[in-house]
Protein backbone atom coordinates (compact mmCIF):
# COMPACT_ATOMS: atom_id res chain seq x y z
CA UNK A 1 0.00 0.00 0.00
CA UNK A 2 1.43 3.57 -1.00
CA UNK A 3 2.34 6.11 1.64
CA UNK A 4 -0.82 7.91 2.50
CA UNK A 5 -0.99 11.29 4.43
CA UNK A 6 -4.00 12.88 3.45
CA UNK A 7 -5.10 12.87 7.21
CA UNK A 8 -2.08 15.08 8.01
CA UNK A 9 -2.46 18.62 8.38
CA UNK A 10 -0.36 20.44 5.28
CA UNK A 11 2.86 21.39 7.20
CA UNK A 12 3.29 18.54 8.36
CA UNK A 13 2.65 16.39 5.22
CA UNK A 14 5.11 18.82 3.51
CA UNK A 15 7.89 17.96 6.03
CA UNK A 16 7.17 14.58 5.87
CA UNK A 17 7.52 14.35 2.49
CA UNK A 18 10.61 16.34 2.19
CA UNK A 19 12.06 13.78 4.85
CA UNK A 20 10.30 10.78 2.77
CA UNK A 21 12.33 12.25 -0.47
CA UNK A 22 15.60 12.89 1.40
CA UNK A 23 15.80 9.24 2.24
CA UNK A 24 14.75 7.74 -0.98
CA UNK A 25 17.57 9.32 -2.62
CA UNK A 26 19.80 8.78 -0.20
CA UNK A 27 19.05 5.42 1.51
CA UNK A 28 22.77 4.15 0.25
CA UNK A 29 24.97 6.29 1.94
CA UNK A 30 26.08 5.80 5.70
CA UNK A 31 29.56 6.79 7.25
CA UNK A 32 31.75 4.54 9.62
CA UNK A 33 30.67 6.73 12.07
CA UNK A 34 27.06 6.19 11.36
CA UNK A 35 27.60 2.39 11.27
CA UNK A 36 29.08 2.38 14.65
CA UNK A 37 26.60 4.35 16.17
CA UNK A 38 23.41 1.87 15.16
CA UNK A 39 25.53 -0.90 16.08
CA UNK A 40 25.67 0.83 19.51
CA UNK A 41 21.85 1.75 19.53
CA UNK A 42 21.10 -1.91 18.31
CA UNK A 43 23.27 -3.72 21.20
CA UNK A 44 21.45 -1.50 23.81
CA UNK A 45 17.83 -2.34 22.37
CA UNK A 46 18.64 -6.21 22.55
CA UNK A 47 19.76 -6.01 26.03
CA UNK A 48 16.39 -3.84 27.00
CA UNK A 49 14.24 -5.98 24.85
CA UNK A 50 13.17 -9.50 25.86
CA UNK A 51 12.72 -12.83 23.63
CA UNK A 52 9.80 -13.80 23.08
CA UNK A 53 7.80 -10.56 22.40
CA UNK A 54 5.98 -8.60 19.96
CA UNK A 55 7.74 -5.16 18.94
CA UNK A 56 6.90 -2.42 16.61
CA UNK A 57 9.73 0.30 15.14
CA UNK A 58 8.53 3.36 14.30
CA UNK A 59 11.19 4.72 11.26
CA UNK A 60 12.52 1.55 11.19
CA UNK A 61 14.46 2.29 7.93
CA UNK A 62 16.38 -0.57 6.36
CA UNK A 63 15.85 -2.87 9.06
CA UNK A 64 19.27 -2.64 10.81
CA UNK A 65 18.14 -2.56 14.22
CA UNK A 66 15.29 -5.19 14.10
CA UNK A 67 18.04 -7.48 12.70
CA UNK A 68 19.72 -7.44 15.87
CA UNK A 69 16.40 -8.33 18.04
CA UNK A 70 16.62 -12.16 16.59
CA UNK A 71 13.30 -14.28 18.71
CA UNK A 72 11.24 -10.99 19.10
CA UNK A 73 8.24 -11.09 16.61
CA UNK A 74 9.08 -7.70 14.39
CA UNK A 75 7.15 -4.76 12.68
CA UNK A 76 8.26 -1.76 11.40
CA UNK A 77 6.81 1.25 9.51
CA UNK A 78 8.48 3.89 7.53
CA UNK A 79 8.43 6.77 5.16
CA UNK A 80 10.80 5.52 2.45
CA UNK A 81 9.62 2.82 0.29
CA UNK A 82 13.23 2.25 -0.86
CA UNK A 83 14.37 1.81 2.66
CA UNK A 84 11.27 -0.92 3.47
CA UNK A 85 12.56 -2.98 0.37
CA UNK A 86 15.85 -3.48 2.33
CA UNK A 87 14.26 -4.02 5.06
CA UNK A 88 12.03 -7.16 3.36
CA UNK A 89 15.62 -8.07 1.96
CA UNK A 90 17.01 -8.59 5.31
CA UNK A 91 14.50 -10.02 7.66
CA UNK A 92 11.64 -12.02 5.47
CA UNK A 93 10.09 -13.02 8.56
CA UNK A 94 9.44 -9.38 9.79
CA UNK A 95 5.73 -7.14 8.31
CA UNK A 96 6.96 -3.86 6.46
CA UNK A 97 4.40 -1.03 6.07
CA UNK A 98 5.02 1.93 4.20
CA UNK A 99 3.52 4.86 6.83
CA UNK A 100 4.22 7.74 8.53
CA UNK A 101 4.75 7.79 12.79
CA UNK A 102 2.11 10.56 12.42
CA UNK A 103 -0.48 8.39 10.76
CA UNK A 104 -0.77 4.29 11.92
CA UNK A 105 -2.82 2.11 10.29
CA UNK A 106 -1.76 -1.18 11.84
CA UNK A 107 -3.80 -4.19 13.47
CA UNK A 108 -3.36 -5.43 17.19
CA UNK A 109 -1.16 -4.09 20.21
CA UNK A 110 2.71 -4.40 20.63
CA UNK A 111 4.81 -5.48 23.65
CA UNK A 112 7.42 -2.71 23.04
CA UNK A 113 7.01 0.42 20.39
CA UNK A 114 10.69 1.10 19.38
CA UNK A 115 10.91 4.83 18.20
CA UNK A 116 14.64 5.13 17.44
CA UNK A 117 16.28 8.32 16.50
CA UNK A 118 12.69 9.50 14.94
CA UNK A 119 11.89 11.86 16.62
CA UNK A 120 15.09 13.82 15.59
CA UNK A 121 12.81 14.17 12.80
CA UNK A 122 9.46 13.74 12.97
CA UNK A 123 7.37 15.89 11.49
CA UNK A 124 4.81 16.38 14.64
CA UNK A 125 6.86 14.40 17.79
CA UNK A 126 3.48 14.46 19.88
CA UNK A 127 1.28 13.18 17.21
CA UNK A 128 4.08 10.33 16.64
CA UNK A 129 3.59 9.58 20.50
CA UNK A 130 -0.26 9.69 19.98
CA UNK A 131 -0.52 7.20 17.29
CA UNK A 132 2.12 4.85 19.26
CA UNK A 133 -0.42 5.00 22.18
CA UNK A 134 -3.25 3.19 19.84
CA UNK A 135 -1.52 0.25 19.58
CA UNK A 136 -0.34 -0.18 23.42
CA UNK A 137 -1.95 -2.60 26.23
CA UNK A 138 -1.26 -1.92 29.66
CA UNK A 139 1.72 -3.90 29.68
CA UNK A 140 3.12 -2.16 26.42
CA UNK A 141 6.88 -0.52 26.54
CA UNK A 142 7.54 2.51 24.76
CA UNK A 143 11.52 3.22 24.28
CA UNK A 144 13.07 5.63 22.05
CA UNK A 145 16.51 7.50 21.89
CA UNK A 146 17.19 11.09 21.08
CA UNK A 147 20.43 12.97 20.17
CA UNK A 148 21.51 15.34 23.48
CA UNK A 149 20.98 19.27 22.18
CA UNK A 150 24.51 19.36 24.05
CA UNK A 151 26.38 17.73 20.51
CA UNK A 152 24.38 19.76 17.89
CA UNK A 153 27.82 22.21 17.69
CA UNK A 154 29.90 18.74 17.27
CA UNK A 155 27.61 17.05 14.64
CA UNK A 156 27.75 20.53 12.57
CA UNK A 157 31.51 20.68 12.89
CA UNK A 158 31.76 16.73 12.03
CA UNK A 159 29.67 17.83 8.78
CA UNK A 160 31.74 19.63 7.88
CA UNK A 161 35.19 17.41 8.38
CA UNK A 162 33.22 15.29 6.52
CA UNK A 163 32.72 12.30 9.35
CA UNK A 164 28.79 12.42 9.34
CA UNK A 165 26.58 12.27 6.13
CA UNK A 166 23.89 14.52 5.32
CA UNK A 167 21.02 14.42 7.00
CA UNK A 168 17.42 16.53 7.04
CA UNK A 169 17.37 18.97 9.47
CA UNK A 170 17.01 18.19 13.18
CA UNK A 171 14.44 18.32 16.22
CA UNK A 172 16.77 19.06 18.98
CA UNK A 173 14.67 18.18 21.75
CA UNK A 174 15.53 18.43 25.99
CA UNK A 175 14.53 15.57 28.31
CA UNK A 176 11.88 17.95 29.47
CA UNK A 177 10.72 18.08 26.26
CA UNK A 178 9.86 14.70 25.60
CA UNK A 179 8.87 13.64 28.77
CA UNK A 180 6.29 16.91 28.30
CA UNK A 181 5.23 15.82 25.46
CA UNK A 182 5.07 11.90 26.20
CA UNK A 183 2.90 12.77 28.91
CA UNK A 184 0.01 15.28 26.97
CA UNK A 185 0.24 12.00 24.85
CA UNK A 186 -0.67 9.89 27.67
CA UNK A 187 2.25 8.29 28.66
CA UNK A 188 4.09 7.72 31.87
CA UNK A 189 8.00 8.40 31.47
CA UNK A 190 9.45 5.68 33.89
CA UNK A 191 13.53 5.69 32.97
CA UNK A 192 16.10 7.34 31.66
CA UNK A 193 19.84 5.68 30.23
CA UNK A 194 22.45 8.50 28.54
CA UNK A 195 24.51 6.47 26.28
CA UNK A 196 27.50 6.98 24.22
CA UNK A 197 30.03 9.13 24.91
CA UNK A 198 32.26 8.04 21.63
CA UNK A 199 30.49 6.70 18.34
CA UNK A 200 33.31 6.19 16.68
CA UNK A 201 35.14 2.64 16.46
CA UNK A 202 38.03 3.40 18.33
CA UNK A 203 40.07 0.05 19.91
CA UNK A 204 40.11 0.50 23.62
CA UNK A 205 39.08 3.31 23.96
CA UNK A 206 35.17 3.41 22.68
CA UNK A 207 34.61 0.20 25.34
CA UNK A 208 36.25 2.57 27.99
CA UNK A 209 34.20 5.52 27.13
CA UNK A 210 30.73 3.98 26.14
CA UNK A 211 30.86 1.25 28.83
CA UNK A 212 32.57 2.71 31.76
CA UNK A 213 32.59 6.32 32.01
CA UNK A 214 29.25 6.75 30.14
CA UNK A 215 27.20 5.57 33.10
CA UNK A 216 29.35 8.48 35.34
CA UNK A 217 29.18 11.11 32.68
CA UNK A 218 25.81 10.91 32.00
CA UNK A 219 25.25 14.62 31.05
CA UNK A 220 27.88 14.35 28.36
CA UNK A 221 26.58 11.34 26.15
CA UNK A 222 25.55 11.63 22.60
CA UNK A 223 22.09 9.76 22.83
CA UNK A 224 19.20 9.29 25.46
CA UNK A 225 16.91 6.35 26.04
CA UNK A 226 13.62 7.19 27.56
CA UNK A 227 10.84 4.20 28.29
CA UNK A 228 7.64 4.78 28.91
CA UNK A 229 4.29 2.87 29.64
CA UNK A 230 0.47 3.91 28.96
CA UNK A 231 -0.81 5.83 32.08
CA UNK A 232 -2.79 3.88 34.37
CA UNK A 233 -6.72 4.59 34.48
CA UNK A 234 -7.70 6.58 37.14
CA UNK A 235 -10.16 3.63 38.30
CA UNK A 236 -9.03 0.50 39.17
CA UNK A 237 -10.56 -1.34 36.06
CA UNK A 238 -11.06 -4.75 37.84
CA UNK A 239 -10.63 -6.85 40.69
CA UNK A 240 -7.78 -10.08 41.37
CA UNK A 241 -6.65 -13.36 42.86
CA UNK A 242 -4.22 -12.80 45.22
CA UNK A 243 -1.41 -15.45 46.29
CA UNK A 244 0.16 -14.41 50.02
CA UNK A 245 4.12 -16.46 49.85
CA UNK A 246 5.16 -16.73 53.26
CA UNK A 247 8.85 -18.17 53.71
CA UNK A 248 9.39 -19.74 56.88
CA UNK A 249 12.49 -20.97 58.73
CA UNK A 250 12.65 -21.14 62.63
CA UNK A 251 9.34 -19.63 62.97
CA UNK A 252 7.00 -21.95 65.07
CA UNK A 253 5.45 -18.84 67.18
CA UNK A 254 4.37 -16.64 64.56
CA UNK A 255 2.28 -19.50 62.06
CA UNK A 256 -1.04 -18.93 63.71
CA UNK A 257 -0.96 -15.29 63.50
CA UNK A 258 -0.29 -15.20 60.05
CA UNK A 259 -3.11 -17.18 59.10
CA UNK A 260 -5.36 -14.85 61.48
CA UNK A 261 -4.14 -11.39 60.67
CA UNK A 262 -3.74 -11.75 56.93
CA UNK A 263 -6.83 -10.00 55.31
CA UNK A 264 -8.50 -11.29 52.53
CA UNK A 265 -8.23 -9.04 49.38
CA UNK A 266 -10.00 -8.73 45.51
CA UNK A 267 -11.39 -12.10 44.62
CA UNK A 268 -10.00 -14.26 47.46
CA UNK A 269 -6.52 -14.60 49.07
CA UNK A 270 -4.63 -17.94 49.30
CA UNK A 271 -1.98 -17.91 52.00
CA UNK A 272 0.93 -20.41 50.96
CA UNK A 273 3.23 -21.44 53.78
CA UNK A 274 6.45 -23.02 52.59
CA UNK A 275 8.97 -24.28 55.47
CA UNK A 276 12.39 -24.02 54.80
CA UNK A 277 15.27 -26.12 57.22
CA UNK A 278 13.80 -25.28 60.07
CA UNK A 279 15.66 -25.86 63.68
CA UNK A 280 12.33 -26.04 66.02
CA UNK A 281 8.72 -27.16 65.04
CA UNK A 282 7.98 -24.54 62.09
CA UNK A 283 6.62 -27.61 60.25
CA UNK A 284 4.66 -29.59 62.87
CA UNK A 285 3.04 -26.28 63.81
CA UNK A 286 2.82 -25.58 60.09
CA UNK A 287 0.68 -28.92 60.08
CA UNK A 288 -1.28 -28.37 62.80
CA UNK A 289 -2.83 -25.32 61.57
CA UNK A 290 -3.51 -26.87 58.43
CA UNK A 291 -5.30 -29.70 59.80
CA UNK A 292 -7.69 -27.31 61.85
CA UNK A 293 -8.07 -23.90 59.99
CA UNK A 294 -10.53 -24.19 57.86
CA UNK A 295 -11.94 -21.39 57.25
CA UNK A 296 -8.75 -19.81 54.96
CA UNK A 297 -7.39 -20.85 51.35
CA UNK A 298 -4.05 -22.80 52.40
CA UNK A 299 -1.48 -24.16 50.80
CA UNK A 300 1.70 -25.93 52.75
CA UNK A 301 4.48 -27.42 51.32
CA UNK A 302 8.51 -27.63 52.50
CA UNK A 303 11.00 -25.79 50.08
CA UNK A 304 13.62 -28.61 48.33
CA UNK A 305 16.36 -25.90 48.21
CA UNK A 306 17.65 -23.86 50.62
CA UNK A 307 17.73 -19.80 51.43
CA UNK A 308 14.44 -17.17 51.24
CA UNK A 309 15.01 -16.95 47.76
CA UNK A 310 14.70 -20.38 46.66
CA UNK A 311 11.84 -20.77 49.19
CA UNK A 312 10.10 -17.55 47.17
CA UNK A 313 10.27 -19.06 43.78
CA UNK A 314 9.04 -22.53 44.82
CA UNK A 315 6.27 -20.83 46.59
CA UNK A 316 4.98 -18.54 43.91
CA UNK A 317 5.68 -21.55 41.53
CA UNK A 318 2.64 -23.54 43.67
CA UNK A 319 0.80 -20.27 44.26
CA UNK A 320 -2.58 -19.89 41.81
CA UNK A 321 -3.45 -16.05 42.60
CA UNK A 322 -3.08 -13.21 39.75
CA UNK A 323 -1.06 -10.88 41.91
CA UNK A 324 1.81 -12.52 44.03
CA UNK A 325 3.15 -11.48 47.19
CA UNK A 326 5.98 -11.95 49.83
CA UNK A 327 5.10 -11.54 53.45
CA UNK A 328 8.10 -12.47 55.86
CA UNK A 329 6.90 -14.34 58.54
CA UNK A 330 8.88 -12.45 61.51
CA UNK A 331 5.71 -10.28 61.06
CA UNK A 332 7.93 -7.06 61.57
CA UNK A 333 5.76 -5.61 58.43
CA UNK A 334 2.69 -6.38 59.57
CA UNK A 335 -0.29 -8.62 57.42
CA UNK A 336 -2.58 -5.75 57.93
CA UNK A 337 -0.43 -3.70 55.47
CA UNK A 338 -0.52 -5.75 52.34
CA UNK A 339 -3.61 -4.30 51.62
CA UNK A 340 -1.95 -1.44 50.39
CA UNK A 341 0.40 -3.07 48.63
CA UNK A 342 -3.07 -4.80 46.36
CA UNK A 343 -4.37 -1.45 45.65
CA UNK A 344 -1.21 0.12 44.71
CA UNK A 345 -0.94 -3.12 41.95
CA UNK A 346 -4.30 -3.88 40.61
CA UNK A 347 -4.71 -0.12 40.13
CA UNK A 348 -1.77 -0.38 38.02
CA UNK A 349 -0.53 2.66 40.21
CA UNK A 350 2.86 0.37 40.08
CA UNK A 351 3.53 -2.72 38.39
CA UNK A 352 6.23 -3.54 41.38
CA UNK A 353 5.15 -2.93 44.92
CA UNK A 354 7.72 -2.37 47.32
CA UNK A 355 7.90 -2.21 50.98
CA UNK A 356 9.56 0.99 52.80
CA UNK A 357 10.27 0.75 56.33
CA UNK A 358 12.58 3.99 56.13
CA UNK A 359 9.56 6.38 56.27
CA UNK A 360 7.94 6.07 59.58
CA UNK A 361 9.36 6.15 63.21
CA UNK A 362 10.59 2.23 64.30
CA UNK A 363 9.77 0.34 66.94
CA UNK A 364 13.31 0.46 69.54
CA UNK A 365 14.51 -2.70 68.64
CA UNK A 366 12.70 -3.43 65.18
CA UNK A 367 16.48 -2.12 62.95
CA UNK A 368 19.96 -2.05 64.55
CA UNK A 369 21.77 1.53 63.76
CA UNK A 370 24.22 -0.40 61.21
CA UNK A 371 21.54 -2.02 59.91
CA UNK A 372 19.26 1.60 58.93
CA UNK A 373 22.67 2.87 57.87
CA UNK A 374 23.25 -0.07 55.46
CA UNK A 375 19.40 0.13 54.46
CA UNK A 376 20.03 4.37 53.20
CA UNK A 377 23.47 3.10 51.32
CA UNK A 378 21.71 0.50 49.24
CA UNK A 379 18.67 2.87 48.69
CA UNK A 380 21.05 5.50 46.98
CA UNK A 381 23.30 3.05 45.07
CA UNK A 382 19.57 1.46 43.63
CA UNK A 383 17.82 4.42 42.91
CA UNK A 384 21.10 5.37 40.65
CA UNK A 385 21.53 1.12 39.54
CA UNK A 386 17.78 0.77 38.42
CA UNK A 387 17.12 4.73 37.24
CA UNK A 388 14.17 4.57 39.40
CA UNK A 389 13.66 6.02 43.00
CA UNK A 390 14.33 2.53 45.38
CA UNK A 391 14.01 4.06 49.32
CA UNK A 392 14.39 0.69 50.72
CA UNK A 393 15.66 -2.92 48.47
CA UNK A 394 15.90 -4.94 52.10
CA UNK A 395 12.38 -4.68 52.93
CA UNK A 396 11.02 -8.09 52.79
CA UNK A 397 7.19 -7.35 51.38
CA UNK A 398 7.46 -7.33 47.64
CA UNK A 399 3.82 -7.62 44.73
CA UNK A 400 3.40 -8.12 41.31
CA UNK A 401 1.26 -9.34 38.56
CA UNK A 402 1.96 -13.38 38.02
CA UNK A 403 2.15 -12.44 34.02
CA UNK A 404 5.19 -9.84 35.13
CA UNK A 405 6.91 -12.59 37.24
CA UNK A 406 6.86 -15.35 34.69
CA UNK A 407 8.43 -12.82 32.32
CA UNK A 408 11.19 -12.50 34.67
CA UNK A 409 11.34 -16.01 35.37
CA UNK A 410 12.12 -16.56 31.78
CA UNK A 411 14.59 -14.40 31.70
CA UNK A 412 16.41 -15.13 34.88
CA UNK A 413 19.06 -16.44 32.81
CA UNK A 414 20.44 -12.78 32.06
CA UNK A 415 20.96 -12.67 35.31
CA UNK A 416 21.62 -15.98 36.69
CA UNK A 417 20.68 -17.73 40.12
CA UNK A 418 23.05 -15.59 41.91
CA UNK A 419 20.36 -14.47 44.74
CA UNK A 420 19.50 -16.40 47.91
CA UNK A 421 17.46 -13.96 49.71
CA UNK A 422 14.86 -13.24 46.41
CA UNK A 423 14.64 -9.64 46.89
CA UNK A 424 17.15 -8.61 44.60
CA UNK A 425 16.51 -11.06 42.08
CA UNK A 426 12.67 -9.72 41.63
CA UNK A 427 14.18 -6.23 41.66
CA UNK A 428 16.89 -6.62 38.94
CA UNK A 429 14.28 -8.69 36.95
CA UNK A 430 11.49 -5.45 37.34
CA UNK A 431 14.42 -3.45 36.08
CA UNK A 432 14.79 -5.39 33.15
CA UNK A 433 11.40 -5.55 32.27
CA UNK A 434 11.10 -1.67 32.66
CA UNK A 435 8.31 -1.81 35.08
CA UNK A 436 7.50 0.91 36.88
CA UNK A 437 8.26 -0.12 40.94
CA UNK A 438 6.33 1.96 43.52
CA UNK A 439 7.22 2.49 47.26
CA UNK A 440 4.88 1.37 49.55
CA UNK A 441 5.69 3.09 52.91
CA UNK A 442 4.63 0.57 56.32
CA UNK A 443 5.12 0.31 59.80
CA UNK A 444 8.27 -1.40 60.67
CA UNK A 445 7.84 -3.72 64.32
CA UNK A 446 9.78 -5.71 66.50
CA UNK A 447 9.96 -9.46 66.35
CA UNK A 448 7.44 -10.88 68.91
CA UNK A 449 9.51 -14.38 68.34
CA UNK A 450 12.56 -15.71 67.35
CA UNK A 451 15.48 -14.49 66.03
CA UNK A 452 17.03 -13.13 62.57
CA UNK A 453 18.01 -15.17 60.02
CA UNK A 454 20.69 -12.30 58.45
CA UNK A 455 23.97 -12.61 59.37
CA UNK A 456 25.02 -8.67 58.98
CA UNK A 457 28.41 -9.01 57.80
CA UNK A 458 28.46 -12.23 56.01
CA UNK A 459 25.11 -11.24 54.53
CA UNK A 460 26.38 -7.31 53.82
CA UNK A 461 29.02 -8.57 51.92
CA UNK A 462 27.09 -10.41 49.72
CA UNK A 463 24.80 -7.97 48.84
CA UNK A 464 27.49 -5.73 47.85
CA UNK A 465 28.76 -8.44 45.51
CA UNK A 466 25.52 -8.77 44.43
CA UNK A 467 24.69 -4.73 43.61
CA UNK A 468 28.27 -4.85 41.88
CA UNK A 469 27.12 -7.89 39.40
CA UNK A 470 24.18 -6.13 38.52
CA UNK A 471 26.00 -2.83 37.76
CA UNK A 472 28.04 -4.67 35.42
CA UNK A 473 25.16 -6.35 33.78
CA UNK A 474 22.87 -2.74 34.05
CA UNK A 475 24.64 -0.04 33.48
CA UNK A 476 28.42 -0.80 32.57
CA UNK A 477 27.21 -2.84 29.07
Amino acid sequence: MPLDLTTIPELTRTQLERTRDFYDAESDRKTGSSRRFHELLGRYYAQMIPDGVSVLEIGCGDGSLLALLPGRAITGVDLSAKQLEKARAKLPHGRFFEQAGEALSLEGTFDYIIISETVNLAADVQRVFDEALRFSHPGTRLILNFYSSLWSPVFTLAKWLGLRGRTPASNWLTLDDVRNMLDLAGWQSLEVQPRILLPLDVPVLGPLFNRFLAPLLPWFCLTCFCTARPRPPQKREREYTVSVVVPARNESGNIEAILRRTPEMGLGTEIVLIEGNSTDDTWEKIQAVAATNHGRNLKILKQTGKGKGNAVREGFAASTGDILMILDADLTVPPEELPKFYDAVASRHGEFANGVRLVYPMETEAMQFLNLLANKTFSVIFTWLLLQPIKDTLCGTKVLFRTDYDHIAKNRAFFGDFDPFGDFDLLFGADKLHLKITDIPVRYRDRTYGSTNINRWRHGWLLLRMVLFAARKLRFT
